[in-house]
C-alpha cells in the first residue's frame, strides 16, 4: 500500500471485474478503503485486495434503481465511512443497427450509462460537500469522437455523460468537489475478449501507441484525477486511448 489515499473512502461502480476491478486494485493499493457497487458479487476482488493488505467491501446494488443506490450508500457509510471518491464505471456497450432499435433498447442503455450517474451522485455527493473535498470520475468513451456504425444509443449515452460531467462540476466546484470524465478506447477485458481478436489488432494499428489498451492503462489516469494534484482540474474529459482520437 502506498498510502496516497489513506483515510479516504472510494466507491467504484461495476467493480467486480474488468476495468472496474483494476480501478479498485489501484485505489486500494494507494490506501483508500474501496466499496464495490455491482449487481455481481465482488468477493473475488475483495479477497485479492485484502490479501495485498488493502481494504475493500462488496455491496450488491442495482444502479438503475434509486432505492437500491440509496440503500447501498447507507451500507457504505456504515461499513467504511462517508465517500470521498466516486467512480461511475458501470455501463453497457451493445451493438445494434439504429433501424432495429426499440425504445426499450434505447432506455436500457441510458438507464445504466447515464441515469445511474444521477442516482449515485445524488446519493454520495452530500457527504463530499459536507466534508469540503470530493472527487467524481465518470467513465465515458472515445467513441463520441470516433464513431462506428451500430452504436447510436451507446454513443448518445456517453455524450450525455460528458454533458452531465461539465454541468455537475460547475455546480459543486465551490464545495471542493471536482467532477471529470475519463474516455478509454477498446480495452482488453474478459467481456471484450469474447469478441474477435481482429478488432483489437485493427484498433491498435489506428492508435499512435500500437498495442491494445489494458485496464491498468486507465487506472493510472484515474489515480491522477482523484488525487490532490488534480485539485484544479474539473469539468474535463481526459481521453486515454493511446492516441486513437487526436484533437
Amino acid at each position: 500500500m502506498t498510502g496516497g489515499f489513506a483515510g479516504r473512502t472510494a466507491v467504484v461502480t461495476g467493480g467486480a471485474g474488468g476495468i472496474g476491478a483494476a480501478f479498485v486494485r489501484r485505489l486500494a493499493t494507494d490506501g483508500a478503503a474501496v466499496a464495490i457497487l455491482d449487481l455481481a458479487d465482488a468477493t473475488e476482488v475483495v479477497d485479492e485486495v485484502e490479501e495485498a493488505g488493502g481494504k475493500a467491501i462488496s455491496v450488491i446494488c442495482d444502479l438503475t434503481d434509486p432505492d437500491s443506490v440509496r440503500a447501498a450508500q447507507r451500507k457504505v457509510r456504515t461499513r467504511v465511512g462517508p465517500a470521498h471518491i466516486l467512480v461511475n464505471n458501470a455501463g453497457v456497450y451493445p451493438h445494434q443497427p439504429f433501424d432495429t432499435l426499440t425504445f426499450d433498447d434505447w432506455r436500457k442503455v441510458f438507464s445504466l450509462n447515464i441515469d445511474a450517474l444521477f442516482h449515485t451522485c445524488q446519493a454520495f455527493l452530500p457527504d463530499m460537500r459536507a466534508d469540503g473535498w470530493g472527487r467524481i470520475v465518470n467513465i465515458t468513451s472515445n467513441s463520441v469522437g470516433l464513431v462506428f456504425p451500430g452504436v447510436t444509443h451507446y454513443v448518445a449515452s456517453k455524450m450525455a455523460v460528458i454533458g452531465f460531467t461539465r454541468a455537475l462540476a460547475t455546480e459543486v466546484a465551490g464545495d471542493g468537489v471536482t467532477v471529470n470524465a475519463l474516455a478509454p478506447s477498446l480495452v482488453r477485458t474478459p467481456t471484450t475478449e469474447s469478441g474477435p481478436e481482429e478488432a483489437f489488432e485493427a484498433m491498435a494499428q489506428m492508435q499512435a501507441i500500437k498495442r491494445s489498451q489494458v485496464p491498468e492503462d486507465l487506472a493510472g489516469a484515474l489515480a491522477f484525477l482523484v488525487s490532490d494534484d488534480a485539485a484544479f482540474v474539473t469539468a474535463q474529459t481526459l481521453t486515454a486511448d493511446g492516441g486513437l482520437v487526436r484533437s
